[in-house]
């Protein structure tokens, strides 16, 4: 266990897991692989559909398509078992963490929109319980919605383009992400349990919010100062947050997919000792360049 302590190791967490010691992790935070195709790395089925990944030709050019997440033509049996096989990757590193947690303790997972009830089934399969979802609020988003009119109109299709006028394809902007908050049971009552375990309630008066107690939706943006080195990179304000408001000092936060390496510095901001894998050897030279400065 020693080696990965407050440290950044490189490499697949599926090989190191088993190596940390059953219950001793207070805390699981992480910002985990969400299955939509963001990138190559985000990949995480064995689809091999050409479109996957591609852009349509009216999206060349415009960097809010920078990559699809869905195919062209419509959508395969294949296309349809994508959650499917991302919920199995899910249960595959659930399962060794279960075990390395103490009893009572938090994971904060985030995750897409519609993708992150199948990490939560995942989950409870390997054995923690669901507390809530929250909802963190970004400042702003990227609308990346395509309008018919503007297909139709590159077809040709001139009245079809205006009776479509003012519709598009896509989603609404995307101003929020989901945070599950699962932990894992314990087998006395909760006090006893904090008592023993050191973990399971939350310091409330540490994490007010002008003057006011918390609730589940977190407006958290990036500093201005902060570096930006992963497009799927969360603020360290708010990895502090999650982490001030269910550990104590000195107590170990794990996140096997630790990416830019932002829950390594709010740990060790807060005097809390962690341990974070990255299987990008890219991203994890980063994370500690980051994590040094």
């Amino acid at each position: 266990m020693e080696q990965f302590l407050d440290a950044i190791t490189q490499g697949d967490c599926i090989e190191f897991l088993p190596q940390i010691p059953s219950e001793s992790i207070h805390l699981f935070l992480s910002d985990i692989p969400y299955g939509i195709g963001l990138d190559e790395w985000d990949v995480l089925h064995a689809n091999t559909n050409s479109a996957y990944l591609g852009q349509s030709p009216a999206q060349k050019g415009k960097g809010g398509f920078k990559r699809r997440g869905k195919p062209i033509n419509g959508w395969s049996a294949a296309d349809r078992r994508i959650g499917q096989e991302y919920q199995q990757w899910c249960a595959q590193w659930g399962n060794r963490v279960y075990p390395l947690m103490k009893q009572g303790a938090s994971l904060f997972v985030f995750g897409a929109r519609r993708t992150l009830h199948r990490a939560i089934v995942a989950l409870e399969d390997a054995g923690f319980l669901l507390r809530d979802v929250l909802i963190w609020k970004k400042l702003s988003a990227h609308h990346r919605s395509q309008r018919i009119e503007i297909v139709l109109n590159r077809r040709g299709e001139k009245e079809l383009a205006k009776a479509w006028q003012g519709w598009r394809i896509g989603n609404l902007a995307p101003i929020y992400e989901p945070i599950a908050w699962l932990f894992k049971p314990y087998n006395k009552t909760i006090t006893d349990n904090v008592i023993e375990n050191q973990v399971g309630a939350m310091n409330i008066d540490a994490c007010l919010i002008d003057g006011k107690s918390p609730a589940n939706i977190l407006e958290f943006g990036f500093q201005p100062d902060e570096a930006r080195v992963h497009e799927a990179q969360k603020p360290v304000e708010l990895m502090e947050y999650l982490i001030k408001l269910t550990t104590i000092e000195g107590q170990i936060v794990l996140d096997p997919f630790i990416g830019s390496g932002t829950t390594a510095i709010a740990a060790r901001n807060l005097g809390r000792r962690f341990a974070g894998f990255e299987i990008n050897e890219a991203y994890c030279r980063e994370a500690i360049r980051r994590l040094n400065s």
